[in-house]
């Protein structure tokens, strides 16, 4: 039967009342950095190759990781640059490029991590408390007027981890719960140096929020989270306030950066020792999120990509290295499958995802009428 007239009239007229109304989609943007290590040499490569892939396929030379990426996440030495890139300026910019981030933690390394010897015979390595205090207060204030800055001045949603032992429980700091009260906000620099100490080189960090009426006794947030990326993604798909348009994994992309394996580097230089406790904890809590992700995306793997090295641990390799290697990839059901692209390949890839999402969300700008209420205790 043909169709009339009037028929095609009304399927006109429906169309394009349809297509006024629709919008295209664009996916939320997840960046996570893992803890582990003092050099962070992996996730530094990447994060430099990442926003070079930017600039060089929006054609902007300003761009910035942040630009294009609707919240990060990290843990460790993986926070310090999460928290770098997203400090915001005084014009809600970020403080610092990828490049001058990673330059500045390798410029400042042996001031961060300053060893010093304790115990009778002064056989036991820590490092300086005082030291990395000093070195964090530098990076996250303003250079025009000194202000020390905090999780609520970052020009992107940002969450890291630590554990506190006074609940024994963990505690995530976000940007979310920091806009809502400042019983929730905590300067960066504590933030940095809650999630850094490792019970086997630093003791634990107390301190608390910048009203002084949360407090929290802190010690490295790799023990729980040293992958943030499950987290991140659970406080994405929860937020409803903040990212009102994810229903589910499908509405994500999702870039997790690795810091090599902790436990490799007893092997480095080929003199092999046993693995501290604290590695295979790091080690294993990473790999673990890695699976569990991979099998949340087994249906799009190319919307959750996963860099990390494993033929050296991370103090050994070199950038070149880091991008060089080839990639792995979790199955479904256990192990890994050995890629044929390399990493450096596979952040080009992702950036071309990443920019045809759209145009760089603009800051973030907290909002005081939620419908959301802070997490007890801030977690």
């Amino acid at each position: 039967m043909e169709l009339t007239k009037v028929t095609l009239e009304i399927f006109s007229k429906l169309e394009h009342k349809w297509l006024s109304h629709y919008q295209p989609t664009t996916k939320t943007r997840i960046l996570s950095i893992d803890g582990g290590g003092t050099t962070a040499i992996v996730a530094g490569a990447s994060l430099i190759h990442l926003e070079d892939q930017i600039r060089l396929h929006t054609s902007d030379p300003h761009a910035q990781i942040a630009d294009f990426f609707d919240i990060v996440a990290g843990t460790g030495i993986g926070a310090i640059l999460a928290a770098m890139i997203t400090a915001g300026d005084s014009f809600g910019r970020p403080l610092y490029t990828a490049r001058e981030a990673v330059h500045l933690v390798s410029e400042k390394n042996s001031e961060l991590y300053k060893v010093k010897s304790t115990g009778v015979f002064r056989r036991r390595r820590r490092f300086s408390s005082r030291s990395m205090d000093n070195v964090l207060k530098q990076v996250f204030q303003r250079k025009e007027n000194g202000q020390l800055l905090s999780i609520k001045d970052t020009c992107k949603p940002l969450l890291i981890p630590c554990f506190d032992l006074k609940s024994s429980a963990p505690f995530v700091f976000s940007q979310a719960d920091a806009s809502e009260s400042p019983s929730f906000d905590f300067e960066l620099w504590k933030v940095c140096r809650a999630t850094s100490a490792t019970p086997s080189h630093f003791k634990p960090f107390h301190f608390t929020s910048v009203d002084g009426k949360t407090s929290c006794s802190a010690v490295d947030g790799g023990l729980v989270m040293n992958n943030p990326t499950a987290a991140a993604v659970t406080h994405v798909l929860h937020n409803k306030r903040d990212f009102p348009s994810v229903n589910g994994v499908e509405d994500l992309l999702v870039l997790s950066l690795g810091n090599g394996w902790s436990s490799a580097k007893a092997c480095e230089n080929r003199t092999c020792s046993t693995p501290s406790v604290v590695d295979i904890v790091l080690d294993g809590v990473s790999e673990t999120i890695d699976q569990m992700l991979g099998n949340a995306f087994c249906w799009n793997r190319t919307d959750y990509v996963r860099i990390q090295t494993f033929g050296l641990g991370s103090e050994a390799m070199r950038k070149e290295e880091v991008l060089k290697e080839r990639g792995l990839e979790s199955l479904p059901f256990g192990g890994k499958r050995l890629l044929t692209e390399t990493n450096g390949n596979r952040i080009a890839s992702f950036v071309q995802r990443l920019v045809a999402t759209g145009k760089p969300s603009p800051p973030s700008s907290p909002c005081k009428n939620s419908a959301v209420n802070p997490l007890a205790n801030g977690r």
